[in-house]
């Protein structure tokens, strides 16, 4: 009971903290844009996606080494996850990771994820077509978890970050660092995590920045007597307005998994005087395959287009 008294009171803390930044912020928050490296906002997994993004709390499937590291502990055995993002315009994302368990305590993992722009027109200083280029990000992470007890388990990672765009580069380093309860019943989760604490080492030009450094709280919970699963974050960048996220996941019909969700970063994907009433919203379904789960998410986005997610994570 104390561990779960702890566990809420700091999501509340969160929840008060959140509510306050928002009704002091104007329209557009000064801070928006002015951070290195913004690939790092970009969730992953077609599976969390289609719940909003809201995982930080639930944290129980590979994509944890993403929105939670702690909750890496739940698992007792190799595990992969493989991810392909059809992002918009030509952009596209992409996202492995290994996990392996190394004592009955504790649980290692290793990522890649990057995003790669597509190709642009290079000109000169009067507008001639001199050829094209192109640019993206990679991040290199490992992550250690540590199981205290069966509620309480911790988890960190280290990451290495690298951007080119033409013949320009920069680099960067940065940490997570997260804690996940779980209760007795497992019908109830929360997790609260620090995450991209770090600098940027190199910069594409003379000026460095900041990085996107954010504080993400989340919790889920499994009504009794229900085949469903609840999800909420309430996500707060150090770079812009608090977001808010909530999801959910169906799983009467197993093997197949009915997901659905909302983010309120949707807003900020509308063009001035748009009526568009889609942004935000998400949806995806997953399927599992022997040792091995399907997800697919989609994303309409407004006046940017649609955002197309794959998903497969499993067993070793």
């Amino acid at each position: 009971m104390k561990n779960r008294t702890i566990i809420l009171f700091l999501f509340i803390c969160l929840l008060i903290s959140s509510a306050g930044m928002t009704a002091f912020c104007g329209e557009i928050n000064s801070s928006a844009g002015t951070s290195a490296f913004p690939f790092l906002k970009i969730n992953v997994s077609a599976r969390s996606v289609a719940m909003g993004g809201a995982f930080t709390g639930l944290a129980d499937d590979e994509s944890a080494l993403y929105y939670n590291p702690a909750g890496l502990t739940i698992f007792d055995s190799k595990r992969f996850i493989l991810g392909y993002h059809n992002y918009f315009y030509d952009m596209q994302t992409g996202f492995v990771g290994y996990i392996k368990p190394i004592s009955d305590s504790k649980t290692i993992g290793f990522y890649m994820n990057y995003l790669n722009y597509g190709d642009f027109t290079e000109t000169n200083d009067i507008g001639e077509v001199t050829g094209d280029f192109s640019g993206g990000d990679l991040l290199l992470a490992a992550t250690l978890a540590i199981k205290k007890s069966h509620k309480i388990s911790y988890g960190g990672t280290l990451k290495l970050i690298y951007e080119k765009l033409q013949e320009f580069s920069s680099t960067g380093t940065a940490i997570d660092l997260a804690i996940k309860y779980r209760s007795d019943r497992g019908r109830l989760g929360a997790g609260l995590m620090l995450q991209n604490l770090g600098t940027q080492l190199s910069a594409l030009g003379e000026e460095k920045y900041s990085l996107p450094t954010t504080v993400r709280g989340g919790i889920s919970y499994n009504p009794r007597g229900l085949p469903l699963t609840i999800v909420s974050d309430l996500i707060l960048p150090f770079d812009n307005d608090f977001i808010f996220s909530l999801g959910g996941e169906y799983h009467k019909f197993n093997p197949l998994y009915l997901r659905l969700g909302w983010n309120s970063f949707g807003d900020n994907y509308r063009a001035k005087g748009s009526d568009d009433s889609w942004a935000g919203l998400s949806m995806g379904v997953g399927f599992d395959v022997k040792k091995m789960q399907l997800s697919y998410s989609f994303s309409p986005s407004a006046d940017l287009g649609q955002s197309h997610r794959i998903t497969i994570t499993g067993e070793l």
